[in-house]
């Protein structure tokens, strides 16, 4: 039976459009968490977007064996308002791939790989992942985090696992150029932290699942005592977001049994991080600035192998 569903034209100048070279990355971040027939719709755009580009609704639900109301909730959860604007990114993205400015697809790293080949398919990889990142992320939500952090009291920063790291990697940082800032990488200790912040409070969650238990529970704990909540996931449909006021989605290479997940996530999380710092430090510049030259000169002498004389 064919759909009805109604079908919206936006042009893709439209902020609020995905840009044509986020849709592979998108495909790749929102592709483990969508149904199978959506998959297949996802997978076929990703990959033949010229062949896409020149169906119709109904010729692609054709194509991928589903139905055309599948190819419209695909297209509007890859970004899209509807199937007309998905087959304009489609078209753009396949004049891109022309033009040779698409990014190839590395193979996956074998066991018997030389390492000159691991050093080859792992620059390329992170690359690709960086850049899915960058083109995946809403400048808007970034302003509204950096935002969020620069004028808070305390910042608190939850992750497990090398999410924590990351999540160190982001305190230090905030606390070089004066703010407050923890990492709590144990779940009891960050839900009783949780539990003292208010509304002049950050609360920052990473995980790149979305899922993980030990660091929704202090977000939700946190946007219960009315904090500012923010989150760093692979997965903006889970269920991190539903505690989040602001989600910074970050993309993540794809996973083999040499390249599991924290290892391609831990990329795209620094970047965000990373950008995140920057925008803070710019917007408490007269503040920041006199803190960082403070920290380096107070840590100085330890990179200088002289002896200091008394």
């Amino acid at each position: 039976m064919s759909s009805k569903l109604k079908e919206t034209f936006t042009p893709l100048t439209d902020p609020a459009v995905p840009a044509p070279a986020a849709l592979a990355a998108k495909v790749r971040t929102l592709g483990p968490s969508m149904t199978r027939s959506m998959q297949r719709v996802a997978e076929a755009v990703a990959g033949d977007p010229a062949g896409c580009a020149a169906l119709t609704v109904t010729g692609l639900a054709e194509r991928t064996g589903t139905s055309e109301a599948t190819v419209v909730r695909t297209s509007r959860l890859l970004g899209y308002p509807g199937y007309r604007d998905l087959r304009l990114a489609l078209a753009a993205l396949a004049a891109q791939q022309a033009a040779g400015r698409a990014p190839a697809v590395t193979a996956d790293i074998a066991v018997d790989d030389p390492i000159g080949d691991v050093i080859a398919k792992l620059a390329q990889e992170e690359q690709q992942c960086l850049a899915d990142t960058a083109a995946g992320l809403d400048p808007g939500q970034v302003e509204a985090a950096v935002a969020a952090v620069a004028a808070a009291r305390r910042i608190d920063v939850y992750g497990v696992g090398a999410s924590n790291l990351v999540a160190q990697d982001l305190v230090q940082k905030l606390l070089r150029i004066g703010l407050i800032a923890h990492a709590h990488a144990d779940p009891h200790q960050a839900i009783t932290n949780a539990v003292q912040l208010h509304s002049h409070d950050v609360a920052l969650a990473i995980t790149h699942s979305g899922r993980t238990t030990d660091v929704i529970e202090p977000l939700r704990v946190a946007f219960e005592r009315g904090a500012t909540t923010i989150a760093i996931t692979g997965r903006p449909d889970g269920e991190i977001a539903q505690y989040a006021d602001l989600v910074l989605t970050t993309s993540t290479a794809r996973e083999s049994e040499l390249r599991p997940a924290a290892m391609s996530s831990r990329t795209s999380q620094l970047l965000v991080v990373d950008c995140l710092f920057i925008g803070v430090a710019q917007r408490t510049y007269e503040s920041a600035a006199p803190a960082l030259s403070a920290s380096y000169e107070a840590l100085a002498h330890r990179h200088d192998p002289r002896p200091r004389h008394r």
